[in-house]
């Protein structure tokens, strides 16, 4: 029988001195799930001048962050940042360890991954503690990695039943950020940083950046399409709303696979989690993939043909009609109590 270790650390990505947020709502959810394995959550910083980031992960519930601060270490280089994880992981062996799934998470979890000889899920939508019967065999405790598979048509769930080291990276925005009222008590333990003969390997020579134009994830307001809108053309109407009321234009994947919108507007398991204010759902028929993503927004807008459509089972208020007479009658309305 294997024998873990209780604590559960998470990955800090940062860049330019500023944590990502799927950093710490993993912090959010680490508290729970130490909380339920009766361990300790800690966090792993590495960068250059970055006390600051480690004491804000004690706003997030963690008791401990190992800290490697070094002039190289300011830049993420897959090399050095994989060796130094991975030295961590393998000498303290935690029994949970969690990656936000970005660009640098998906780079560097593998890494560490197969150094220390242990399991990984990609892309997790959902995390939870259970105990589990596997091949006649009981096990305590386990990290259940829940996500969606072949293409979103099923929900999956994973577990590492045979390692010490249970790992996954998580979908930015399907965890809750929530900071504690006061920050916990916790350390910093620095973490000696020793130059390794493959660090320069790769040299970072210059940098160029783009920040995302679209923020599905802060929007107070959101109107989304889908495929029942029929055409691109008919999907303006989306866009018109949205202006009209002040929201973000968003879409189901069915309208993004027929081109109605763009890939970074979608919101569902394989895409954008939300939370707004306001959502409004035109032409979305609801499968649970998509219901996933927006059924924890605040006030939920669903308008659709079909009376029998799946959204209407989280909408607050549903409209059955046609998308082509109501949407223009929300927008003349509203015109006129803004006159």
């Amino acid at each position: 029988m294997i024998k873990r270790n209780n604590d559960v650390w998470v990955y800090i990505e940062q860049r330019s001195g500023k944590p990502a947020d799927v950093s710490m709502e993993l912090l959010s959810k680490g508290r729970k799930l130490a909380h339920q394995l009766n361990g300790a959550l800690k966090a792993v910083v590495i960068g250059f001048n970055a006390e600051g980031i480690a004491k804000e992960t004690f706003r997030y519930g963690a008791s401990e962050v190992l800290l490697a601060d070094h002039q190289e270490l300011e830049h993420y280089k897959t090399l050095t940042y994989g060796r130094i994880l991975s030295e961590l992981v393998d000498e303290h062996r935690p029994g949970v360890v969690l990656f936000g799934a970005t660009i640098i998470g998906r780079d560097l979890a593998p890494r560490v991954a197969s150094f220390i000889k242990s399991g990984l899920t990609a892309d997790c939508t959902d995390l939870q503690i259970a105990d589990v019967k596997y091949l006649r065999n009981d096990y305590k405790n386990l990290l259940l990695q829940i996500r969606p598979a072949f293409g979103g048509n099923i929900i999956a769930t994973i577990i590492s039943p045979e390692v010490d080291v249970q790992m996954a990276t998580v979908r930015e925005g399907v965890m809750r950020l929530e900071p504690l009222d006061s920050p916990a008590e916790g350390k910093i333990t620095l973490v000696d940083y020793k130059m390794n003969g493959f660090d320069d390997l790769v040299k970072i020579i210059e940098q160029h950046r783009q920040e995302n134009k679209v923020n599905l994830k802060s929007a107070p307001i959101i109107v989304a399409g889908g495929y029942g809108l029929g055409t691109k053309e008919n999907f303006k109407m989306i866009h018109e709303l949205a202006l009209t009321i002040g929201g973000e234009v968003a879409g189901s994947r069915a309208a993004v696979d027929a081109g109605f919108v763009t890939a970074d507007r979608q919101v569902g398991q394989t895409g954008v989690t939300v939370r707004p204010k306001l959502y409004i759902a035109v032409g979305i028929s609801g499968a649970i993939q998509h219901r996933a993503g927006m059924q924890e927004s605040n006030k939920i807008i669903a308008i659709n043909n079909d009376p029998d459509a799946p959204i209407f089972g989280v909408a607050h208020y549903g409209i059955v009609g046609d998308a082509e007479q109501v949407i223009p009658t929300f927008i003349n309305v509203f015109k006129q109590k803004l006159r």
